[in-house]
């Protein structure tokens, strides 16, 4: 009830600040593999869907050092207060600004509500993922995601971080390389 309790909290707060439903143009859809398209961030699920896997992963292992001794469900609890807090900040202007002069995200205008649940989601399967799966095989996972984005849509969460702190022009001008192929 908590966990849903936080996604309801975020997509109330995501509605609040003008984030649409479904995103543009309105339309409900599943999947959208175009990172240039109109209705990337806007469908359940896009490639950047894959760097809130990796959230998860990362989240289950922070809340496992930080929090050793509470139960899975607590540190659960903790990674999707995160992750809803990290959607909530993602759709805001001051972010969504950033993303458009520091990244290659140039006319990002923010997730669709029904996106941002689903990379609560898809955090929570990543989470859930790390707290099953071998350590080993988790870091290899993550590393194999990681290298998988990079090469398909020039892309990745680290990739990401950086760009979104420190913008690095070559980094954007090899990312934009893609948009002509």
């Amino acid at each position: 009830m908590v966990i849903l309790g936080l996604m309801l909290a975020a997509a109330s707060v995501e509605y609040r600040m003008g984030r649409r439903l479904w995103g543009v143009p309105n339309t409900p859809g599943i999947w959208s593999g175009d990172i240039w398209s109109k209705y990337n961030s806007q469908l359940v699920a896009d490639p950047y869907s894959l760097t809130h896997v990796t959230h998860g992963i990362v989240f289950y292992g922070l809340s496992t050092l930080l929090l050793p001794k509470s139960s899975l469900e607590t540190r659960l609890m903790v990674a999707v207060a995160a992750e809803s807090a990290w959607e909530v900040l993602e759709n805001s202007d001051a972010v969504i600004d950033r993303y458009r002069t520091g990244t290659i995200s140039l006319e990002y205008f923010g997730d669709s509500i029904v996106n941002s649940m689903s990379d609560i989601l898809f955090c929570i399967a990543g989470f859930f993922a790390a707290s099953r799966l071998p350590k080993r095989v988790t870091i290899a996972g993550t590393v194999a995601l990681e290298v998988i984005l990079a090469l398909w849509i020039r892309d990745n969460l680290t990739l990401n971080i950086i760009m979104l702190l420190f913008p690095i022009d070559a980094i954007k001008v090899w990312q934009m390389g893609i948009k002509g192929m």
